[in-house]
């Protein structure tokens, strides 16, 4: 586990946000008064399901994620790595990239960032639906107008989406939309229908 940031719910109440050893210690004192809810722990940004590992004292606890968290980053750009990997290319192809600026290396480094930015509006749609389903399908798949709001999460019909989960508990609804917020944006040009591209199969998405 990397030093992210969760999110816990007991039951249907959010319970407890921030890095694993914060919620991790806020999960066992509620444990600790009485809280007979099950708790379920998420990663804030992606929707993913985390597990924590809540054995011991707090202590331990405190102990236990203070080995696998990296300490916070000091001033400065980090150092910028080359990784040399194997690829397949017909000759032309090499051919072609000898003959640009810089050579090969130079030349894929550059195509790749190309097509990295190109992408990268059609990206931010998808990784916010897919985050704020994997989040709804754990906690609202019970709730009412759950497979409406879905359908509009899908279709970027923030309007309907936000009416769909309005009866939704608060925290739920709440963590909902923020996953779901760059959802609701002007969809890229020349990308296709957004709704059939992103739609996982019902039940098919999960972490």
């Amino acid at each position: 586990m990397t030093h992210l940031a969760l999110i816990a719910f007991a039951g249907r109440q959010r319970l407890a946000e921030g890095d694993a050893t914060t919620v991790a210690l806020a999960i066992r004192q509620a444990q600790d008064a009485g809280e007979a809810s099950p708790v379920q722990v998420f990663e804030d940004a992606t929707g993913r399901p985390v597990d924590l590992d809540l054995r011991g004292s707090p202590e331990d606890i405190r102990a236990r994620y203070a080995l696998i968290e990296p300490p916070p980053r000091g001033p400065g750009r980090p150092k910028l790595g080359v990784v040399a990997r194997e690829i397949t290319l017909l000759p032309r192809h090499w051919d072609w990239l000898a003959s640009q600026p810089g050579g090969a290396s130079v030349a894929l480094r550059r195509l790749v960032d190309e097509a990295r930015h190109a992408s990268e509006a059609t990206d931010r749609l998808r990784e916010a639906r897919e985050a704020a389903y994997r989040f709804m399908s754990a906690m609202a798949g019970n709730e009412p107008h759950y497979e409406e709001a879905i359908r509009a999460l899908f279709a970027g019909d923030d309007e309907k989406f936000t009416a769909m989960i309005a009866d939704w508990p608060d925290d739920i609804s709440r963590h909902a939309h923020k996953l779901a917020e760059a959802a609701f944006t002007t969809e890229p040009k020349g990308n296709g229908n957004a709704q059939e591209r992103y739609k996982p199969a019902i039940g098919g998405l999960r972490a």
